[in-house]
């Protein structure tokens, strides 16, 4: 692609390119004549694929990545009225899959660096209606599992990691996804691996978990059309899981060029100091889902970089607590004051393994040309 051409913030139809769109294509095709469209061994050979990929036990695929949320508070023990920790710093799906199991989101603050759950202030949050944990792996980096699984063991309560934009991130090597309870991940196009729709899977390392969501996510049927609990329709389609199986071949590759994009952003950025890049905590591998830069004239830089053909985004315009549907499930300002402090600062940037590289320097030409005139 050329210079002149504008740079999107994320293009999930770039990965239809080339070999991997021929095998994609492929795959839809052979789904298409099998005549089997619903769980049927596409998913099955997905859900083992995948499960491997993380290093756990089980993976089961449902409709999308609100439901493996829900689906999974409720297969770990999540009942009507329990509350539930978790952050205001985070797509509204968070909040939604929470009340979607008929619990009540409490939130807590986060850490400024990583842009995660502050465990040191899970404790505070606490009550005796507290069941749960749900952390977010914000933007691709992993949140403080072990401080968080400390807590979560002391008090006796679940702990359900939501993934949606972590495919790939890692904690000393292992897996985020595979430290909770459960896990939780969306394959929305845009995600490190996505599908051509919606798609979604709960991961864990326990059968009894996994029995249960399995249940949950078609009817409660153990037997087909027999219901042993009241269940719901929350299926990954074959399709998707076609897609997603070609797609998982290539994901980390294409991690890897997510963080060698966000590696050229920062050596651009070094000597501005009025834009603050993501950090990267010890021994944690960011997956770098967004590449979200924080600068005080947010608005004057995003319409700089549209002047010179060069997207951005904000992840989100505003956080869960300030929105009017979950007001009610707000706190004092002090509460979550970094939270409220970063969403008046946050700029996402264009990243996808798919940028090319005339696009990524025109982007790192856009943000020092900013430097120069700020």
């Amino acid at each position: 692609m050329g210079d002149s051409a504008f740079v999107p913030v994320a293009n999930p139809a770039a990965e239809l390119e080339g070999e991997m769109g021929r095998q994609v294509r492929a795959a839809i095709e052979a789904v298409l004549s099998s005549g089997n469209y619903v769980l049927g061994n596409q998913v099955a050979a997905f859900e083992c694929e995948f499960a491997g990929f993380l290093g756990v036990d089980h993976c089961v695929g449902v409709a999308n990545g609100t439901d493996a949320i829900a689906l999974a508070l409720r297969a770990v023990g999540v009942h009507p009225g329990d509350e539930v920790i978790t952050v205001s710093h985070s797509a509204v799906a968070t909040a939604a899959a929470i009340r979607q199991a008929e619990a009540i989101p409490v939130f807590v603050d986060i850490e400024p660096a990583s842009r995660c759950m502050n465990p040191a202030l899970i404790e505070g949050a606490i009550t005796e209606r507290t069941r749960a944990i749900v952390p977010v792996h914000m933007y691709g980096h992993p949140a403080n599992m072990p401080e968080i699984l400390a807590v979560a063991r002391k008090h006796r309560l679940k702990v359900v990691e939501d993934c949606a934009q972590a495919h790939g991130a890692t904690i000393g090597g292992i897996a985020v996804g595979s430290f909770g309870d459960a896990a939780a991940f969306s394959f929305y196009p845009t995600k490190n691996l996505g599908a051509l729709g919606d798609g979604g899977a709960i991961v864990t390392g326990s059968a009894e978990v996994a029995g249960r969501a399995r249940l949950l996510r078609q009817y409660g049927w153990a037997e087909r059309y027999v219901s042993h609990v009241e269940g719901f329709n929350s299926r990954l389609d074959e399709l998707q899981a076609a897609i997603l199986r070609v797609k998982l071949c290539s994901l980390s590759a294409f991690v890897d060029r997510r963080r060698q994009i966000a590696d050229r952003y920062r050596e651009a950025l070094l000597r501005d100091t009025s834009i603050e890049a993501p950090s990267e905590a010890p021994g944690c591998r960011h997956a770098m889902h967004l590449f979200v830069v924080c600068a005080d004239r947010r608005d004057e830089l995003r319409a700089y970089l549209a002047s010179q053909e060069v997207g951005s985004a904000l992840h989100y315009p505003m956080p869960i607590h300030r929105q009017p549907a979950y007001e009610a499930y707000g706190t004092t300002p002090e509460v979550l004051a970094a939270t409220d402090q970063l969403y008046r600062r946050m700029v996402t940037l264009p990243l996808y393994p798919r940028l090319s590289a005339e696009q990524v320097e025109k982007v790192c030409s856009a943000l020092q040309d900013w430097s120069r005139r700020d």
